[in-house]
């Protein structure tokens, strides 16, 4: 580390992107009976009419848990990518506006900054995604308490070794990992060494089953449990708006869902919102059970707005909601 170099208490490691927006009504949605899998659905080879387009920059896991650990008070970076199109440049405008430490993101000359389509029906959305092709590389970023590792690129298998071999060199700082598609698809085989190192592991029910190849498995607590024999020592499972569980291997913990104040607008992010929130919390110095008070608060503002990062909230903007919660909100141990 060079002697200008900052000291950071959080680095988050993971693509970014600009995700647009597309505000369609012409539309429907088909379910099985179980309702586990849907499709949208559009009329094909016709001219489809949407409501709006919007433009949120610099957002994707990693980057939305630098800023969320930046609003609740913490020091944060982001080891990423992005092109040297001019939406490589605003996402590096939007990070400093932040004061997300951005040294540590490369501009690749010639390549494209990744841009997701959003398709937004209703409440929810399907994400349209690319990962560019960058040549992934681990800059010294010192020694941060937590790394946070999320969404990369399918050709990065190599760079989740050099990662894995940092952090053996640096065994104090905490993993705390939220893996993305392609992660997911590396399986647990292909990632082993960072399922043992990981302080954190966080996703949602269906990605459990995904990862621990157990689409029929729905017991919560067997999920969990299959997650703790791959290493992570507090496992988070989150199930949208039924609420989430975390463990620490001996005892498991269901948090029920802040109250909305309004019905949610927009669903994008909520998940990440969670998963950063809780590791803040970590990292400030509470216990799990604190910490899980703290994340559905996130996720709650989150989807009060488009996109995953304007409804992120301050660490006094949450405090307030959390002193202003019904009786029942705590975890409750199962």
């Amino acid at each position: 580390m060079s002697m200008s170099q900052k000291q950071y208490d959080f680095v988050a490691i993971g693509d970014t992107v600009t995700d647009a927006f597309i505000r369609i009504k012409d539309a429907s949605v088909h379910c099985s009976v179980d309702k586990e899998k849907c499709e949208i659905c559009f009329r094909f080879a016709d001219k489809v009419p949407y409501e709006e387009v919007y433009i949120v920059p610099a957002v994707g896991n990693s980057a939305n848990a630098a800023v969320s650990a930046t609003r609740l008070g913490l020091e944060s970076a982001l080891v990423s990518n992005v092109g040297s199109d001019y939406f490589g440049k605003e996402c590096l405008d939007v990070l400093a506006a932040e004061k997300v430490g951005t040294e540590f993101i490369s501009i690749h000359r010639g390549q494209k900054t990744n841009y997701h389509y959003v398709l937004w029906y209703e409440d929810d959305r399907t994400i349209l995604i690319k990962h560019e092709q960058y040549p992934y590389a681990l800059p010294n970023f010192d020694s941060p308490k937590w790394v946070y590792l999320s969404s990369l690129g399918g050709n990065s298998s190599e760079f989740h070794e050099t990662a894995l071999r940092y952090l053996e060199s640096h065994p104090e700082i905490k993993l705390a990992f939220q893996p993305g598609t392609f992660q997911m698809k590396m399986g647990i085989e292909g990632l082993k060494k960072i399922y043992e190192r990981a302080e954190v592991f966080i996703c949602n029910k269906e990605e459990y089953q995904r990862v621990l190849q157990k689409p029929e498995e729905h017991d919560i607590k067997a999920l969990m449990a299959a997650m703790h024999e791959q290493g992570p020592k507090i496992t988070v499972l989150t199930d949208g708006p039924k609420g989430a569980y975390a463990s620490d291997g001996a005892s498991v913990y269901f948090m029920p869902p802040y109250p909305d104040e309004k019905p949610p607008f927009e669903r994008t992010g909520a998940g990440d919102a969670f998963s950063s929130t809780f590791v803040v919390a970590l990292a400030l110095g509470m216990s799990m059970e604190d910490a899980l008070r703290w994340a559905p608060i996130n996720s709650m503002s989150v989807v009060q707005y488009i996109g995953a990062r304007e409804g992120l909230l301050t660490r006094e903007k949450l405090e307030e909601y959390l002193q202003n919660a019904p009786a029942d909100y705590r975890p409750k141990k199962i």
